[in-house]
């Protein structure tokens, strides 16, 4: 866990645009695991990921003079990979685009409530993750950006370039998955005692 905080993150971008190195260092070692996860993610694969995570970075210190501030740093970086994704993986990009296009669906008014993530038990915790790493590739990056990252839906629609909406719809879509996969891990290891005891 980093002890940064949004300051001392803005100080070291102004430092590593005046050609600091530890500066941009410090700033790789902050964001670089998340980084990889987002690309692993995205393109499924451990060696691409590292390349893009690796790519992502030499972008990043060739573009910082380009950086205004408009966003914070996390976001243009991140929307940095995303990009090197898509360009590797287009059909990532068509997914999202498909997604954006289809984000006008009427969702109920609970539709954001998360039951599916509070999960106790460390058994179905393992099991949601299982279930998670078995989504589509779109799922995983917006559950990854959401729950673990803990990003707006704003700061989500920024990276990937897609509207707010479909943001929601699509981790509506996800969670709905996930519920109904706990739901049957649920009526599965409940039955197991009873028939046991058969």
């Amino acid at each position: 866990m980093n002890t940064f905080t949004p300051h001392d993150e803005t100080q070291l971008v102004r430092q590593a645009q005046t050609g600091d190195a530890g500066a941009f260092a410090a700033l790789v070692a902050l964001h670089q695991r998340f980084v990889y996860n987002l690309a692993l993610r995205a393109l499924g694969n451990a060696r691409d990921a590292e390349d893009v995570a690796q790519e992502a970075f030499i972008r990043a210190w060739r573009g910082l003079g380009d950086f205004r501030g408009a966003a914070q740093f996390r976001t243009w970086l991140y929307r940095i990979v995303t990009n090197l994704c898509y360009t590797r993986l287009p059909r990532v990009r068509r997914e999202f685009q498909m997604l954006s296009e289809d984000a006008a669906i009427d969702l109920p008014a609970d539709a954001f409530s998360d039951p599916a993530f509070r999960v106790e038990d460390q058994d179905r915790r393992a099991f949601l993750h299982r279930q998670i790493d078995a989504l589509p590739d779109t799922f995983r990056v917006l559950i990854m950006l959401r729950y673990q990252e803990e990003l707006a839906y704003d700061e989500i629609a920024g990276i990937l370039n897609i509207p707010v909406s479909a943001v929601k719809t699509g981790l509506f879509r996800a969670r709905e998955r996930l519920r109904a996969r706990l739901c049957e891990y649920a009526t599965s290891t409940n039955r197991e005692p009873r028939s046991v005891n058969e």
